[in-house]
């Protein structure tokens, strides 16, 4: 099946926010964060068993539950059974994986086809909805790329050829893992997280090239890299992915920045929008804890930028050519 047989929104919501990623949210305020999203014209949305064992597909199933079903898509992912946890400790909390929640739940690595379908069929549970558009293998590559090649993607096959989903694939930070899943699987789409944004593409050498011989898709995630391309006047001491921001990339950082301010672009709207530039990217996925902050990624995602832009930052050398 094509990708395009799933027609993704350009903007979509990443939903681990609303489990309690980084800091808790109450339901009020989840439910405020989604309603601001649907409010700004978001219809793609991403959760995963994964995000807040469970919470973040609960709240959102809750809330899409309240709207018509043919208006927006839904996709989340499969590879982790959320499963008793029997070290579980009374205020216990799931911190060892950034969310705020209990730990009475804990992740349990299942590639094969009975695990697969269960993983469905519990995340359909959760959300409460007919039926899922979208199912991805979330970071196989943290537990057997191997056994994920043998056994996992031929489950999410059939399960698309069952028509129990439209569309399968894999969300992952490791290009590597990206390209091979491409390249020996039947995927419509893929979740690049972090890999292909302003501030750096090594996406651009093996995962792109793959998606375009194979004619799979390309949702971009993680398009701000930690937070560092969030806010038009970066900070020195941002975090980068788990760690201090190398010297070299801050020096990329700054002067990516110093392009758009010439453009009078905010460089978040440029980090949004960057992506799409290829015509292999579908969707670009961001998240927020915020309802200001949807509100706002959707009027950056909106703004028109100067193709001049994108010329320059190529000429310096600072995106792919």
């Amino acid at each position: 099946m094509s990708s395009t047989e799933l027609a993704l929104p350009e903007l979509g919501y990443g939903a681990a926010n609303v489990g309690n990623l980084f800091r808790a949210l109450s339901d009020d305020e989840a439910w405020a964060v989604l309603e601001a999203a649907w409010d700004a014209g978001i219809r793609y949305f991403d959760t995963a068993p994964h995000y807040g064992l469970g919470m973040s597909e609960h709240r959102l199933g809750a809330f899409l539950q309240t709207k018509p079903r043919d208006e927006f898509v839904v996709s989340t992912k499969a590879g982790r059974l959320l499963r008793p946890n029997p070290a579980h400790q009374p205020g216990g909390l799931d911190t060892d994986n950034d969310f705020f929640v209990p730990d009475d739940l804990r992740r349990e690595w299942d590639f094969s086809e009975a695990g697969i379908r269960a993983s469905l069929a519990e995340s359909q549970e959760r959300l409460g909805l007919d039926r899922i558009d979208l199912l991805y293998l979330h970071d196989p590559e943290r537990h057997d790329l191997d056994l994920a090649l043998a056994e996992a993607f031929p489950a999410l096959e059939k399960l698309r050829a069952e028509g129990v989903v439209a569309a399968v694939g894999i969300g992952s930070m490791v290009s590597d893992a990206l390209a091979r899943a491409v390249r020996e699987a039947d995927l419509d789409l893929i979740m690049v997280a972090g890999r292909y944004t302003l501030l750096e593409q090594p996406a651009a050498a093996d995962v792109l090239p793959a998606c375009a011989r194979r004619g799979t898709g390309i949702v971009a995630a993680s398009v701000f890299n930690s937070g560092l391309l969030a806010q038009s006047e970066p900070k020195r001491d941002g975090r980068y992915e788990y760690g201090q921001l190398p010297e070299e990339l801050w020096n990329r950082l700054v002067r990516i920045a110093a392009v758009c301010r010439a453009h009078d672009v905010p460089l978040p709207a440029a980090a949004i929008q960057y992506p799409l530039q290829s015509d292999l990217v579908r969707s670009v996925v961001v998240g927020g804890s915020r309802p200001a902050q949807l509100r706002q990624n959707a009027e950056y995602a909106a703004l028109q930028i100067p193709g001049d832009l994108w010329a320059e930052l190529a000429e310096e050398g600072l995106i792919p050519a």
